[in-house]
């Protein structure tokens, strides 16, 4: 029996903007939420994780009171990371960014997500729907890790606030990308996070 993990971006947070960490969502992040639940109401999950950061628990439990089958558990290894530094091959236009992070942020993001994909990506016996509300780097990190990418890839890999990334692997098979940053219950002013808008 085949198993699915969907992937979801929280939405969008209060403030964002002027640097804050982490904070509650703004109104549009919590319609964002709404939608997302409507989009999976039809989904059988059989377990839910999200970030105990404040803007992926509050997704969750927007989401949940939608889905009232909806069960979501903190889980630590969805926290916001930095799963890899700069590769040889890693253009020069991302210099800035990997420039303003520490060599301890780079190694404890590696083991967070080595420990993520062990734990979410393992095979099971039976049929699983599985959800994950977390953030982009780490949504982008196990794209990478599911289409067999260079460790630097990530970063070139965005979700949209509370877009949707379905992952599917089938007995004998390995994991497959099904669907990437599906946006399509999101109206167009909904569709923020990315670096550049999406006019459609």
């Amino acid at each position: 029996m085949p198993q699915y993990i969907y992937l979801v971006r929280h939405g969008e947070q209060q403030d964002a903007e002027h640097g804050l960490h982490d904070g509650p969502l703004s109104p549009r992040g919590k319609r964002q939420a709404l939608l997302i639940a409507d989009r999976l109401s039809g989904v059988p999950f059989t377990g839910a994780w999200h970030s105990p950061l404040q803007r992926a628990a509050e997704t969750a439990q927007i989401m949940a009171e939608r889905l009232p089958a909806l069960q979501s558990e903190p889980s630590a290894l969805l926290f916001d990371c930095i799963p890899s530094g700069r590769a040889a091959e890693t253009p020069s236009a991302y210099d800035p960014f990997f420039g303003s992070v520490t060599d301890d942020e780079i190694a404890a993001g590696r083991a967070q997500m080595e420990d993520a994909v062990a734990e979410f990506l393992q095979p099971r016996r039976s049929q699983r729907h599985d959800l994950l509300i977390t953030h982009n780097f780490v949504i982008a990190w196990f794209v990478r890790e599911v289409l067999g990418a260079p460790d630097w890839r990530w970063v070139g890999i965005n979700q949209a606030h509370c877009g949707l990334t379905v992952l599917q692997q089938k007995p004998g098979r390995p994991w497959t990308l099904v669907t990437h940053n599906d946006l399509g219950h999101l109206p167009v002013e909904l569709r923020t996070g990315l670096p550049e808008p999406l006019m459609f």
